[in-house]
C-alpha cells in the first residue's frame, strides 16, 4: 500500500458537463454570428474603408499642393511685402515697434534659463522690447530660482518683468490673458510667445516682425520648431517624424492656400489688436492656441507660416509625458470642434471654401478621422475579421491605402525613412490614446479639460541635441510604476488574433499582428521612453 501513488480521478460527469458547456457556447456563437456579428462587422469594415479613403484623399491633396508650393509658389517675402527694419541714427529706435515677449512657466526647473536667456539675447532695441516671465509655479524653490534669473538679466539692462498669480485659473491661457492686462503692455503692438524650453535665435524678431509691420491684414507669423533632442531615443525620433510632417506639409499647405493654420502655441508672433478683436485668450478647451487662431481667422485675419524660421525646442523623452501631451493635443481639438462648428458654419466674413477647409480638412479629417481609422481599422476591425472569416477586407483597403498614406507621411523626415516600419507600429499604439481622447473631447467627458504640463529635461542645454552628460533614466523600474494596462490588454487581444490567424488564417496577417502585439506590450511596460546608449 505504501508504494501506491494516490490518484485523483474526476467524475465522468465533469467531462460531460464541460463538453456540454463548450458545445452550447459554440452553438450560441453560430446562432448569433450569421445574423448579428457578420453584418455588424461588415458594416464596420465599410465605415473604416470610407474613413481610409477620406484620409487618403486628404493626404494626396496636401501632397499635390506641397509639390506645387515648392515648385511654383512665391516665397513668403515675395508674396507679402517685406522690408527689413533698419537702424536709423537720427530716429534712433523709434522706427522699431514695441514688442512683448511672453514666457509662460510652470515648475520649469530644468529649462527656465534656456528661454529667458534666449529671449534676453534677441537682437532688438532694448527700449522697444519687454520680456514678461509668467510664472505659475507651485514649487517655492523653482519660483525663487526663476525670479533670481530675471533679476540677473534685469541687472544687465534687459527690460524683463517677473509676474506671478495667486492661482492657476485658465492654466496657460489664463496666464497669457493676465499678462496682457499689465499697464506697461499698452504700448506694445506685437506679442511673441515662447514656451520655457524654446530658444529663438537672436535675429528671430528681425526676420518675422517686418511681415506684420508691412502687411496689416496678417495677425500671426508662425515659426517652425527644431528639435534639439530628436536623437535621444527611439521615442523622440518617432515624434520628430510626425511633427516634421505637420510643419513641412500641413502648416505650409494651410498658409499657402487659405492663409490659415492652427497656431502651435509657441514660437509665434501675434498682432495684439487681432487678439483683442478675436475676443482674447479663452480657457474653454486645452488648446487655447487653436481656439484663438480659429476665432481670429473667422474675423478675416490672415496667418503666415515661415518654414525657414526655426526655433530650438525639446521633445518629451518619457512615454508618460508623451501620453499626457498627446491626450491634450487630441482631446482639445475635438472639444473645440464640438464648440465651434456651428459658429464656423454661420460665419459670413470668410468665403465658403475656407469654411469647408476648416471644418472638413482641418478639424474632421485631421483631428478626428485620422485617429479613429488608425485605431479602429488596424487595431480592432482588421483583427476581428480574422476571427470571423466570413467578413472580407479587400487588399486595397488593408495594404495599398495604408502603404500610400505612410509613404506620404514620411516626406517630412527623409533621414528617418529607415524607421518607417517602427513608426507605423508606434503610431498604431498611440492611436489608442488619441481615439480615446477625441471621444472624451467630442462628448466633453471627465478629462476633457485635463491639463498636465509636459515634463522637460533640459536637453536643449546640450549642443545639437547631443545627450552626452544628461541625466539618464535607469533601465529598470519597478513594474507597478510602469505598467499601462490598456496597452497590455490590447497586446493580449492582438496576440490571440495572431495565433488564430497562424493556425486557421490564409492572409498571413499574423506577421503584422505579432509585431503590433510586441509594440503594445513594450508600450504597456513603459520601455519605449528609455534613452538609447551613447
Amino acid at each position: 500500500m505504501d508504494g501506491v501513488t494516490p490518484k485523483f480521478v474526476l467524475p465522468e460527469t465533469f467531462d460531460g458537463v464541460k463538453m456540454e458547456i463548450t458545445g452550447q457556447l459554440g452553438m450560441i456563437w453560430e446562432l448569433v454570428k450569421a445574423p448579428v456579428i457578420v453584418p455588424l462587422l461588415q458594416l464596420a469594415v465599410y465605415i473604416c474603408l470610407l474613413m481610409s479613403l477620406m484620409l487618403l484623399c486628404e493626404r494626396v491633396y496636401m501632397g499635390i499642393v506641397i509639390v506645387l508650393v515648392k515648385l511654383f509658389w512665391k516665397k513668403p517675402h515675395k508674396r507679402y511685402k517685406f522690408e527689413p527694419i533698419q537702424d536709423d541714427e537720427e530716429l534712433g529706435s523709434s522706427n522699431f515697434p514695441v514688442v512683448l515677449v511672453q514666457i509662460p512657466m510652470f515648475n520649469e526647473r530644468e529649462v527656465y534659463k534656456l528661454s529667458i536667456g534666449a529671449a534676453s539675447g534677441l537682437s532688438w532695441p532694448s527700449d522697444r522690447l519687454v520680456i514678461q516671465v509668467l510664472d505659475d509655479s507651485t514649487d517655492p524653490t523653482v519660483k525663487q530660482m526663476v525670479e533670481m534669473e530675471c533679476q540677473r538679466w534685469a541687472s544687465k539692462g534687459i527690460n524683463i518683468r517677473y509676474q506671478i498669480r495667486e492661482n492657476r485659473v485658465g492654466y496657460k491661457a489664463g496666464a497669457l490673458k493676465e499678462g496682457l492686462k499689465r499697464s506697461y503692455v499698452k504700448h506694445c503692438e506685437y506679442v511673441v510667445i515662447f514656451d520655457a524650453d524654446f530658444q529663438p535665435e537672436p535675429d528671430f524678431l528681425r526676420r518675422s516682425i517686418p511681415f506684420l509691420v508691412h502687411n496689416p491684414n496678417i495677425a500671426l507669423v508662425q515659426a517652425r520648431w527644431r528639435f534639439v533632442n530628436s536623437d535621444e531615443c527611439l521615442l523622440t525620433r518617432m515624434q520628430e517624424m510626425s511633427l516634421d510632417y505637420h510643419f513641412t506639409v500641413e502648416q505650409e499647405v494651410g498658409s499657402s492656400t487659405h492663409a490659415f493654420f492652427g497656431f502651435n502655441g509657441t514660437a509665434g508672433i501675434w498682432r495684439i489688436a487681432a487678439i483683442n478683436e478675436a475676443g482674447g485668450w479663452k480657457d474653454r478647451t486645452t488648446v487655447e492656441d487653436m481656439d484663438l487662431a480659429v476665432r481670429a481667422s473667422l474675423r478675416g485675419w490672415k496667418f503666415l507660416y515661415l518654414g525657414d524660421l526655426q526655433v530650438k525646442s525639446e521633445l518629451p523623452s518619457t512615454f508618460r509625458a508623451f501620453r499626457f501631451q498627446q491626450h491634450r493635443w487630441s482631446c482639445g481639438p475635438a472639444n473645440l470642434f464640438r464648440k465651434m462648428v456651428m459658429e464656423i458654419i454661420r460665419n459670413k466674413k470668410v468665403r465658403f471654401w475656407k469654411k469647408v477647409y476648416v471644418i472638413y480638412s482641418f478639424f474632421f479629417v485631421r483631428k478626428v478621422i485620422a485617429h479613429w481609422v488608425t485605431f479602429c481599422f488596424y487595431c480592432v476591425v482588421l483583427p476581428l475579421t480574422i476571427l470571423v472569416p466570413e467578413v472580407k477586407v479587400p487588399i486595397w483597403g488593408s495594404v495599398y491605402i495604408p502603404s500610400i498614406i505612410t509613404v506620404l507621411n514620411s516626406v517630412g523626415t527623409p533621414r528617418s525613412i529607415h524607421l518607417l516600419f517602427y513608426w507605423i507600429l508606434f503610431e498604431n499604439v498611440m492611436s489608442l490614446h488619441r481615439t480615446k481622447a477625441t471621444l472624451i473631447g467630442l462628448f466633453e467627458a471627465g478629462r476633457a479639460n485635463e491639463w498636465v504640463v509636459t515634463a522637460k529635461l533640459g536637453s536643449g542645454q546640450s549642443a545639437k541635441g547631443n545627450t552626452k552628460g544628461l541625466k539618464k533614466f535607469p533601465r529598470i523600474f519597478k513594474l507597478p510604476d510602469r505598467l499601462n494596462t490598456l496597452e497590455l490588454g490590447f497586446a493580449a487581444f492582438l496576440f490571440v488574433c495572431g495565433c488564430y490567424d497562424y493556425v486557421h488564417g490564409k492572409n498571413n496577417y499574423f506577421i503584422y499582428l505579432f509585431l503590433q502585439t510586441m509594440s503594445f506590450f513594450i508600450s504597456g511596460l513603459g520601455w519605449i521612453g528609455t534613452y538609447v546608449p551613447n
